[in-house]
């Protein structure tokens, strides 16, 4: 402050307008600092990324969301040169990731890819430990895919039909497994089982990896699982394919019908998945990640890889996946209250 004062003086003593020019160079010499700083950090974000990433899966190995990454990392990593770490972090229909990834810094290295529940959850659970929308910077949808509904071998049901009429003449015996409380393979069997009274019992699991696993050991009797899980499992004939979810039929296994085709012409249930950031996260480094990963979805070798699983690729810009997010939680109250489903 004493060098400010004496600039002003030196001045005022030899220029009639010196303390008005004295004033605007103490002002530039005590900002200059800042302004350098700032300038500094944007290019620092227009540098982005400058270290590893980690990209948090909310889910356990070997269900889809943990499939669309391990089909994006690699071709992401080898265009920008820096690694992406994945993180799996399964639990509680996915809140359990997506708390880490809502209180970690908003600088765009901890990621988020979500499925269904991300919109889903805010309908089941009367109080989640962040705001789906306030907490989180949407980046781009990545791809939706059906479920399909499989029985294990054992139960002996080949189709929907055969294993409804099975649940009611076992009431309350068979089991049916889902990914956790939250997640859309729990939502599908909820509205089946209350559009068709089936007395069954549910078994969640810590992510679609572990409950992909029970069905196929036959642990539990029947469940809603991706495609790509069971297709091969299918094919052997250790479980049964009964019902696609969706109002059209999976060209992988067009020979099964859907579930609204077995006499429930309203049921149709896909899960959307999509990348998210912390809040806050400069502009300049969400339109970046989202450009990355709808260039990588593009990629003829990912495209191909993530049809073949049946996934419906989106690739959508930031702010088209937060209409689509908006869009969701307007949409998924209504589904509830009419398949009779009340938060928890």
């Amino acid at each position: 402050m004493k060098k400010i004062k004496s600039l002003i003086f030196v001045i005022r003593q030899n220029n009639p307008f010196g303390i008005a020019l004295g004033w605007t160079f103490a002002l530039l010499w005590f900002f200059s600092p800042m302004v350098l700083a700032e300038v500094n950090s944007q290019s620092l974000k227009s540098d982005y990324p400058q270290k590893p990433i980690r990209l948090v899966v909310p889910s356990s190995p070997g269900g889809g969301i943990d499939a669309l990454a391990r089909a994006m990392v690699p071709r992401m990593t080898e265009h920008w040169g820096k690694s992406i770490i994945i993180d799996n972090r399964a639990g509680a229909g996915g809140l359990i990731g997506s708390e880490i990834v809502a209180r970690s810094a908003p600088d765009g290295y901890t990621v988020l890819m979500v499925a269904g529940g991300y919109t889903l959850n805010p309908s089941l659970y009367k109080k989640l430990p962040y705001d789906t929308l306030r907490d989180f910077e949407r980046v781009s949808l990545v791809a939706c895919s059906p479920l399909v509904l499989v029985s294990h071998a054992s139960t002996g049901a080949r189709s929907q039909k055969e294993l409804i009429a099975m649940t009611k003449k076992n009431p309350n015996t068979l089991t049916y497994a889902s990914s956790g409380i939250g997640s859309v393979s729990y939502l599908a069997a909820e509205i089946l089982k209350h559009m068709t009274g089936m007395p069954v019992i549910h078994v969640p699991y810590k992510g679609a990896g572990l409950s992909n696993a029970a069905i196929i050991a036959g642990q539990v009797q029947f469940m809603f699982a991706a495609p790509h899980t069971m297709i091969q499992h299918v094919k052997t004939g250790r479980v049964f394919a009964l019902g696609v979810s969706s109002i059209h039929r999976l060209p992988l296994i067009p020979d099964v019908p859907t579930v609204a085709e077995n006499g429930f012409p309203s049921f149709d249930v896909n899960t959307c998945y999509g990348v998210l950031l912390p809040a806050k996260t400069p502009k300049v480094i969400v339109d970046k990640l989202s450009a990355e990963v709808i260039r990588t979805l593009h990629l003829p070798e990912v495209k191909a890889n993530l049809e073949g699983q049946s996934f419906d690729i989106i690739a959508s810009s930031a702010e088209e996946f937060d209409r689509f997010a908006r869009q969701e939680l307007i949409r998924w109250p209504k589904i509830l209250k009419e398949a009779g489903i009340q938060p928890e």
